[in-house]
């Protein structure tokens, strides 16, 4: 059979409720993956991956053709760049993340080059990362429910962002594979082995602390209670964290250990949530997140029964922390009962455990790109949490039984609550990639290119783009904006990425409000310095009820009015590009 457990004959006496028979060949749990053409069951493995693979394939090129965010996907082409050139995150410019994946994107540039491709493809990897960590991990229910929970994760992991290389998926799939290694350290049997694994565990958390080093409380979570139930892991796990996070320790002696706290844990935690925050829950009435707002104006095809946006997310809100909630809850009261503790037990309280540490990203932004980050581990793993549940209640139930009941359960929440932001949005991609939805816009420069959603922003930006081009000189310092300099609530950071040869001529590369727009930034005197100054209106309709909507000193615009020239304006002014006056 595909699942683990066999069905109890129908003359045998119930099967206790505490009897749980662990796959063995699963790698999470001390076996070799089932993955070898010689072992048992290794083509199912086999076609269990070769599925969920082509799930990821179906919208591959249509995510490849998407838009992407300005600033969000611009800053993780653009910060590795500065990087190799010797910039130092928190020194030279605004990095509210840790240094590893900017360490990791130099280094994949270096291999593959400096394009949008390349990004794209280290995007798909740290997403497959999460996919298969989830599938190795869910691997102990047997092949067909780890691929049926690594299925499920394709629609939550692909959709958020696209491909966008961002931190937070890196960092979740380290997290979620050194989980994999910290359970597997625990069930085999060799001692060398096992030393191997916990050391693997400790070294893959620590790089993901060195991604983002807010996922500290779901690392501290899982690690805290393997240390203390597990005291002979102490040791490779600690050496191992320790050295996972020398990509951390290199940032603070090049930063210096005061702008290093600065820029990771004051900016991002304390400074900056005011700006960036939404209500929790989300509104019931309206969207409160302005790019939701925006993506919901033309909203993709989908015609079948479905919750309308704001309520979607409002009740995905609450069912999540319901859920994440219910889940530990579940996970503890069954390891309790069960005698002696299986490895699925040990598995479903570390995905719980890991669930729980990360539930704080979607409670300070519950948009829907938060809330998938966030649900992509628990929602997907209630396929194996329904066919624990099913045991429970019907021990004799047979094994494909309470698979096909997790496996409903899991996809009546994926449908009800989050299909407009992950079915849909599968849907668009795939529909894009075949041809029948127009793909993005490209912006382009010397073989560099950026997509953007909006034809009229197209328009203007690569109009300024081709006279920044024409007039600009090696050398010269750019700085880019919003229209407004006392609203720094977003900027388009790819324009950038696309002028290579020009110094950037502020620190706020990265905009935030709170932060370049606060009283006392640099902001005016790094617009002193430019030579060249590209102001967009792309996101003059940001509203959010947050501190985005607070004024900041006018000093930036006053550098404009006073030291520059309009060089162009471009789409009755959606775009104006300024160098200082001679």
């Amino acid at each position: 059979m595909d699942v683990t457990e066999q069905a109890a004959p129908a003359t045998a006496p119930a099967t206790p409720a505490t009897t749980v028979h662990d796959d063995p060949t699963a790698f999470v749990l001390g076996g070799r993956g089932g993955l070898r053409h010689r072992s048992a069951g290794a083509a199912g493995t086999w076609a269990g991956i070769a599925v969920v693979l082509v799930l990821v394939v179906i919208p591959l090129r249509g995510l490849y053709l998407f838009t992407g965010g300005t600033m969000e996907e611009g800053f993780m082409l653009y910060f590795p760049e500065l990087l190799r050139h010797g910039s130092v995150p928190n020194v030279d410019f605004l990095h509210l993340y840790g240094p590893g994946s900017l360490q990791a994107l130099m280094g994949w540039y270096g291999v593959f080059g400096h394009s949008l491709a390349a990004e794209r493809t280290f995007g798909l990897l740290q997403h497959l990362g999460i996919i298969f960590g989830l599938f190795a991990l869910a691997r102990a229910w047997g092949r067909l429910a780890g691929t049926a929970v690594a299925a499920f994760t394709v629609f939550y992991v692909l959709t958020p962002i696209a491909l966008t290389a961002m931190a937070w998926n890196g960092a979740l799939a380290l997290t979620l594979w050194s989980a994999v290694f910290a359970v597997r350290g625990l069930q085999v049997a060799e001692p060398a082995s096992r030393r191997r694994c916990l050391l693997v565990a400790g070294l893959l958390a620590g790089l993901a602390l060195s991604f983002r080093p807010d996922l500290i409380v779901a690392v501290a979570l899982v690690f805290a209670w393997l240390l203390w139930r597990h005291p002979p892991t102490r040791r490779p796990v600690l050496i191992g964290t320790a050295i996972g996070l020398i990509p951390m320790l290199v940032q603070v002696v090049m930063a210096g250990p005061a702008t290093a706290f600065q820029g990771m844990v004051l900016d991002p935690v304390f400074h900056l949530r005011a700006g960036r925050e939404l209500p929790r829950p989300p509104s019931w009435s309206h969207l409160d997140g302005a790019l939701q707002a925006v993506a919901e104006e033309i909203p993709p095809w989908w015609r079948l029964p479905h919750l309308e946006a704001d309520k979607a997310l409002f009740l995905w809100f609450c069912m999540m922390v319901l859920g994440t909630v219910g889940l530990l809850a579940f996970a503890i009261w069954q390891r309790r009962r069960q005698v002696p503790v299986s490895g699925r037990s040990t598995v479903l309280l570390v995905v719980a455990l890991l669930s729980v540490g990360i539930l704080p990203q979607a409670l300070q932004r519950p948009d829907s790109a938060h809330l998938s980050w966030v649900t992509c581990v628990s929602w997907p793993f209630a396929v194996v949490a329904g066919m624990e549940v099913v045991r429970r209640w019907r021990p004799r139930i047979d094994a494909r039984a309470a698979l096909a009941v997790g496996t409903a359960a899991a996809f009546a929440l994926t449908f009800t609550f989050t299909a407009l932001f992950t079915f849909r949005y599968y849907l668009l991609h795939t529909r894009v990639g075949l041809g029948q939805v127009p793909s993005a816009f490209p912006v382009e420069r010397d073989g560099r290119r950026f997509y953007l959603g909006d034809h009229r922003a197209y328009l203007g930006v690569q109009a300024a783009v081709k006279d920044l081009n024409a007039m600009s000189r090696p050398g010269e310092r750019l700085l880019v904006g919003p229209l407004d300099l006392r609203r720094t609530w977003y900027s388009d950071v790819f324009i950038y990425w696309l002028f290579p040869e020009l110094e950037p001529a502020t620190y706020y590369i990265e905009m935030d409000p709170g932060l370049a727009n606060a009283p006392g930034s640099s902001l005016a005197s790094d617009v002193a310095s430019a030579d060249w100054v590209v102001l967009t209106g792309l996101w003059s309709g940001w509203l959010e009820p947050n501190a985005s909507q607070d004024y900041g000193p006018d000093t930036p615009n006053q550098v404009i009015r006073d030291h520059f020239c309009e060089a162009g304006s471009y789409q009755d002014g959606l775009v104006a590009l300024y160098h200082r006056c001679r």
